[in-house]
């Protein structure tokens, strides 16, 4: 209930005493019952009232019991509306906030039900809560980081004249589960010469040429946390002038953004903080994102770095620093790596070498 308390408490922060949570994920972060509904109604109801925290699922009939997770469990059937169950639960006369998966065909039944005084957006409470991760999370999140390391060592043995992008990334998973690892936490990128250009392209059958720059940005999932990580390398020969000073000026802004995390900075100054290293290298133009995302059980979660993201980071957040500079129909190169904050700075999950590399 420790999880449940803190999402309240954050909605009591928002001037709200109950949220209707319809996303999956964090149903499963709260209450530890995993269930994909498809199309059929399915929510947790969470308040605090003058008698304690209330709590309840509303599940289909053909759900798996959820009766473990303590709630009390509303169950209907497939020929039965859902929303007179929920509209009888919820306080009519005070604000209800609902999260952002809550899809409309339900949300707008509740809202001409007057099941509350008025609906807020909710998703804030419990994204904050996800958000600051608790000792047994980070420790999930550095083991996943730990088996992305060995992975992109994997990677890199299988550079070698003519394979494809294709063939590389779809070997990645069986590496990933020989790891100890479960499956990929996003769809890899693996990208040669010019297709690393695009910051999110999709391996194909381009073969590898002595001389091609070499992207890899890849994640696994493990024991449900995830992981992302990028490198970049030269492949077979020694990079030119303009592609080293690309990669170094990409390497400077990385590790410069992570000097300067701690509580308190503003995610807005960190990503400022890599952005002036390119663009004072003349490359401004050419960092076409933001520089990094939270993480945790999903690879990309609420609260970006970006120059719009203007709160202070927090100890326990766990976020990507990822700056890039890309060159259309030339080269691109990115270098990231994921960290804790921690009470007085942070740590980087990641510990595979950044450092120019040349792959013979």
């Amino acid at each position: 209930m420790e999880r449940v308390g803190r999402v309240l408490d954050n909605l009591e922060d928002m001037g709200m005493s109950q949220v209707l949570v319809a996303d999956p994920m964090s149903i499963w972060y709260l209450t530890g019952y995993w269930n994909l509904p498809y199309e059929r109604f399915y929510a947790l109801y969470l308040a605090r009232t003058d008698d304690g925290i209330k709590t309840v699922m509303f599940c289909n009939r053909l759900f798996p019991d959820a009766i473990a997770t303590g709630c009390e469990i509303r169950v209907f059937d497939d020929t039965e509306d859902p929303i007179p169950l929920v509209v009888e639960t919820c306080d009519e006369s005070s604000p209800l906030g609902v999260d952002k998966v809550l899809a409309a065909r339900w949300l707008l039944p509740l809202m001409d039900a007057h099941a509350a005084s008025e609906f807020r957006l909710g998703s804030p409470a419990v994204d904050l809560a996800r958000s600051i991760k608790d000792a047994s999370e980070l420790d999930l999140m550095r083991a996943a980081s730990a088996t992305n390391d060995k992975a992109m060592e994997w990677l890199r043995s299988q550079l070698r004249e003519g394979v494809t992008e294709h063939e590389i990334a779809s070997g990645l998973l069986a590496e990933y589960r020989r790891l100890g690892a479960q499956e990929h936490s996003f769809t890899p990128i693996v990208s040669f010469g010019a297709n690393a250009a695009d910051p999110h392209h999709e391996p194909d059958e381009t073969q590898l040429r002595r001389g091609d720059l070499v992207l890899f940005d890849v994640g696994c999932k493990r024991d449900s946390y995830c992981s992302d990580m990028t490198r970049t390398f030269f492949f077979g020969a020694e990079p030119s002038e303009r592609d080293r000073e690309v990669y170094e000026t990409v390497r400077r802004a990385n590790e410069a953004a992570e000097a300067i995390v701690r509580p308190g900075v503003t995610f807005a100054k960190i990503d400022l903080t890599a952005r002036r290293i390119i663009e004072e290298a003349g490359y401004g133009k050419y960092f076409t994102h933001r520089l990094g995302h939270q993480i945790g059980l999903e690879d990309h979660e609420p609260g970006d770095v970006s120059s719009a993201h203007n709160e202070p980071v927090r100890a326990g957040q766990c976020f990507s620093i990822e700056p890039g500079i890309y060159l259309p129909g030339e080269m691109g190169v990115r270098i990231e790596d994921l960290l804790i904050v921690t009470d007085d700075g942070c740590e980087v999950m990641n510990s595979y070498p950044k450092e120019l590399a040349v792959i013979e």
